[in-house]
């Protein structure tokens, strides 16, 4: 099987050894993704703006290789402090409504700067 690498030509990837996202036959695999805003890199304070700028970041990814938040299998959030959960989960209940991937929560430390949150997507693509 032939797996494609997607880069997002970010510095950290060369640095850490690893690809923004891998798409493998059926599904693409989306690395955890902190929320600095896409578009200027600046990390919100609140956990709920970065949860936000996070699916600014994967909803594109997903959309432009055949897939979509509807697709999304599992989902792993990371959190620095439980006191972040609920926010979060304002956010996944927005993106992801009547179709809930399956999921894992952990506390964790995030080594980006400022990140209070960051999220790993699993999505299987639509095949034709």
């Amino acid at each position: 099987m032939v797996i494609e690498r997607i880069s997002s030509g970010s510095r950290f990837e060369t640095l850490a050894a690893y690809s923004r996202a891998l798409i493998e036959g059926e599904y693409i695999h989306i690395s955890g993704t902190v929320g600095a805003h896409p578009d200027t890199g600046v990390m919100p304070e609140s956990a709920i703006e970065q949860a936000r700028n996070i699916f600014r970041i994967i909803e594109p990814l997903l959309l432009a290789h055949d897939s979509g938040l509807d697709m999304v299998v599992r989902n792993r959030v990371f959190l620095t402090d439980a006191a972040h959960l609920e926010d979060v989960c304002e956010i996944l209940r927005e993106k992801f409504g009547d179709h809930p991937p399956a999921n894992t929560t952990l506390l964790v430390g995030i080594p980006a700067p400022g990140a209070k949150v960051e999220i790993e997507i699993t999505a299987r693509r639509k095949m034709s």
